[in-house]
């Protein structure tokens, strides 16, 4: 069964796309078959993956809108196992296009679903808003990742979002679970870094990851080269952080597997 994930955060800035490149890009070095699907309008995840041109007719874009299938916009990352639906500017106009579509909301979960079959997991990079788009992501997701940083006005972020999560749960009838709050650009020689460390873990038990991704010089450079952490600079403390992350990722597919023995 394909775990379909949104990457998520109203708040920008807080390590949202570095979360889905290098998690995805660990994943599938252990092993697992991996698509990415960019649906931020910027498309910085496609650019860190290795995608680094913007070809019209080639991307989610036209997925959703239902001009091309998904098999063909299909593209392999620069990680093996790894795959990208690559994202595009034209993203930031799909809301005016969907506004009188019925079932606007769903536009994205109808053409990921015919891909589960094919992956272990697709996420899903979000835009940094409660935008259309966001909404179409969460609801085409079974579970969110939510990247905080370290500072009070990142738990201020992941309160929006919460709600925002109950709202379509409960207006939606959906039933999008939390994979994992994630600290991002942790500093443990900050005092602020680990007093919203000690917040979150004290308000959100056992929902929170265990590894927190340090504040490196080699994770803000990777992007620059096109490259995830484990080809730009693999024995980094970022590279290692997120490799940690893909493991505690997978360690919950074992707790999955038993809630769904003892229901059946």
């Amino acid at each position: 069964m394909s775990r379909v994930i949104a990457i998520c955060n109203a708040k920008g800035g807080v390590g949202k796309t570095t979360t889905a490149v290098n998690l995805a890009s660990y994943l599938a070095i252990l092993g697992r078959r991996v698509l990415v699907v960019d649906f931020d309008p910027q498309a910085n995840a496609s650019t860190g993956m290795g995608h680094t041109k913007r070809e019209q007719g080639e991307s989610i874009y036209e997925g959703v809108l239902q001009s091309k299938s998904a098999l063909d916009l299909i593209k392999q990352s620069s990680v093996t196992n790894c795959h990208l639906i690559p994202g595009h500017p034209n993203l930031a106009g799909i809301t005016i296009e969907l506004l009188d579509k019925p079932d606007r909301e769903y536009f994205l979960q109808k053409f990921i679903k015919p891909l589960e079959n094919f992956y272990d997991y697709i996420l899903i990079d979000l835009p940094p808003s409660l935008s259309l788009l966001t909404i179409n992501g969460l609801i085409a997701a079974k579970e969110i990742i939510i990247p905080v940083q370290c500072e009070y006005y990142g738990l201020e972020g992941l309160s929006q979002l919460l709600e925002t999560v109950d709202m379509i749960n409960q207006n939606l009838g959906h039933n999008l679970k939390i994979a994992g709050a994630l600290l991002t650009m942790f500093d443990n020689r900050e005092h602020l870094s680990r007093e919203v460390s000690k917040e979150l873990r004290r308000h959100f038990i056992g929902h929170v990851f265990e590894i927190e991704i340090p504040r490196t010089v080699s994770l803000a450079e990777a992007p620059s080269f096109a490259k995830p952490i484990c080809l730009y600079a693999p024995d980094s403390a970022g590279a290692k952080a997120y490799e940690r992350l893909a493991k505690e990722l997978i360690a919950q597919e074992s707790a999955i597997i038993n809630i769904s023995d003892q229901k059946s």
